[in-house]
């Protein structure tokens, strides 16, 4: 019998278990059109939506594989900082240009946003199509480690506009708390590509098999172990970081945690996933505010974490997904992980903060 994998909160580790049909693979398509009647708004956009994105995933996924054979990697010829004040690599600009192109075929969504981009793109109806939803993404987090053949990732997330279909999208439509996310997900583009994804009834992953060209269901229901052994932080930054990450890094140390840091976030967010543990991204004297952004990256994979039993807040104490953005490009400080670790990381918080919370 066809098997598939399903980690168990004991211990992280994937077990066999049946597919629905005996034999036969789950494909991703299939798994969005059969789970179509647990959304709110049953209409076939979101479904569409999730789609579109797939599509996108096995095209980057297909230049990432021979990002050494051909001229594709490195900083952008002529390359400025993104909007988000990073160096544009040339794969960021192939993965942002396709995910933007797939999306706006289908005309599934209103509007789109990318942490490459300064402003909100307007997606022109499809046949009259009034779209319901729009879209924001970071089209490949940690593409500096594409040079040295690590991990990196595509990270999405999909809101239901606030504003009149019969008019065009606002930023006001993006400008929601994580809490109102309808879906997000990410795609792992490592030893296997893997696309994890939630519309808020649990975390479904799924493995692309090069052989057939689809991703095929190999992760269903997803749990977070409450607990883990590793914690995820640049540690390079210790002596920048405010006296109570520092205690708490030390704690992680003398309870001889181990320190996993990939420098890709959907990497560290993955085996986290599966394995349970700790991600920090604190503040620091550089970024008072934090690094990451609220809406491209903290808030789709806190939805992940939470919908897989994890927790996330910010280093003020703060819920990711109850945080309300007040920009596009909006940086955040987060702590995201096992509910335990989380958990114990806001005693030390609390204990050793010099700042009110």
């Amino acid at each position: 019998m066809a098997t598939s994998a399903k980690k168990t909160p004991e211990n992280g580790i994937a077990v066999p278990f049946a597919l629905p049909g005996g034999n036969r693979i789950v494909t991703l398509d299939e798994f969005i059109i059969r789970s179509e009647k647990d959304f709110d708004y049953a209409t076939g956009e979101l479904t569409g939506l999730l789609r579109d994105i797939g599509v996108a995933a096995k095209i980057i996924n297909r230049e990432v594989n021979k990002a050494g054979l051909v001229n594709i990697i490195g900083v952008a010829d002529g390359s400025s900082d993104n909007a988000s004040g990073d160096k544009q690599q040339k794969l960021d600009v192939y993965a942002n240009e396709k995910l933007i192109e797939c999306l706006k075929n289908s005309g599934e969504c209103c509007a789109i946003a990318s942490e490459e981009n300064d402003d909100i793109i307007q997606v022109p109806p499809v046949n009259s199509k009034k779209s319901h939803y729009v879209v924001m993404f970071d089209p490949l987090d940690g593409s500096s480690n594409i040079d040295v053949n690590i991990s990196v990732g595509t990270i999405f997330a999909i809101y239901r506009r606030k504003s009149d279909p019969t008019g065009p999208a606002t930023v006001d439509d993006f400008l929601q708390a994580g809490s109102k996310q309808v879906a997000a997900g990410y795609v792992l583009y490592g030893t296997s590509t893997i696309l994890v994804y939630t519309t808020g009834r649990g975390v479904n992953g799924f493995t692309l098999d090069p052989s057939i060209g689809e991703f095929c269901l190999s992760h269903r229901n997803m749990r977070m172990p409450e607990d883990g052994q590793f914690y995820s932080v640049n540690q390079g930054y210790y002596s920048k970081f405010d006296l109570e990450m520092r205690r708490y890094i030390d704690n992680c140390s003398d309870e001889n945690y181990s320190l996993r840091y990939i420098g890709s976030m959907v990497s560290d967010i993955h085996r986290i996933l599966i394995q349970g543990g700790i991600f920090l991204y604190p503040s620091t004297r550089k970024y008072p505010k934090g690094k990451l952004r609220l809406l491209y990256e903290c808030n789709p994979l806190s939805m992940i974490v939470e919908q897989a039993g994890g927790k996330s807040m910010n280093t003020q104490l703060k819920r990711i997904l109850d945080v309300d953005p007040k920009e596009l490009h909006q940086r955040s400080t987060i702590a995201i992980g096992s509910p335990n670790m989380v958990d114990e990381l806001k005693a030390f918080i609390e204990r050793y903060s010099a700042l009110p919370l």
